[in-house]
């Protein structure tokens, strides 16, 4: 595992440069690859401080439902000042292996602090990957971790404040490690 050391705030122009990396790394994992699905798992953390105590402890409990879900496929995990990536092939289609990620996102303790996306490539005539949506699977958008709106808008509306977010996501861990 790529080991970083920082639990200091990141900046924006950090945090685009690591999607930007993330999304190099998704398109030469496929392409090397081919008839393989990728999964990246994320932490979702609010805040400028993307690795800490919190972030490592979601990522951790998010390789261990990756491993034991998509056993025995190899999870490479990636420890960055600008948060846990995982990257993980397996040979189901993207269908398929969206319905066991989302089920480990809906069903896990902290699941709802896990952002597990399956990848696919876009078409034949594009080399871009992209996600495949929880809609495609007939399941609707996750939710609020605070009020059960769609997250989306309560992000987009800044429903609610980093530190409501970050004592829900304190609490919900500390259940889980009990």
């Amino acid at each position: 595992m790529e080991k970083g050391t920082h639990t200091e705030a990141v900046t924006l122009d950090q945090l685009l440069e690591s999607r930007e990396d993330r999304a190099r790394r998704q398109q030469a994992l496929l392409e090397a690859h081919p008839g393989q699905t990728l999964l990246c798992l994320t932490v979702q953390l609010p805040g400028s401080v993307k690795r800490n105590a919190l972030s490592l402890a979601i990522a951790r409990a998010g390789v261990e439902a990756l491993e034991a879900a998509f056993a025995p496929a190899a999870v490479q995990e990636r420890d960055l000042v600008t948060g846990f990536e995982a990257y993980c092939l397996v040979p189901l289609l993207p269908l398929e292996a969206k319905r066991l990620c989302c089920s480990i996102e809906d069903r896990h303790p902290l699941g709802r602090l896990m952002d597990v996306d399956v990848l696919e490539m876009a078409g034949r005539d594009t080399a871009v990957p992209v996600p495949v949506s929880r809609e495609r699977i007939g399941l609707p958008p996750r939710q609020c971790l605070l009020c059960g709106r769609p997250a989306r808008e309560c992000i987009r509306q800044r429903s609610h404040s980093p530190e409501q977010l970050l004592a829900k996501i304190e609490q919900m861990v500390k259940d889980y490690n009990v």
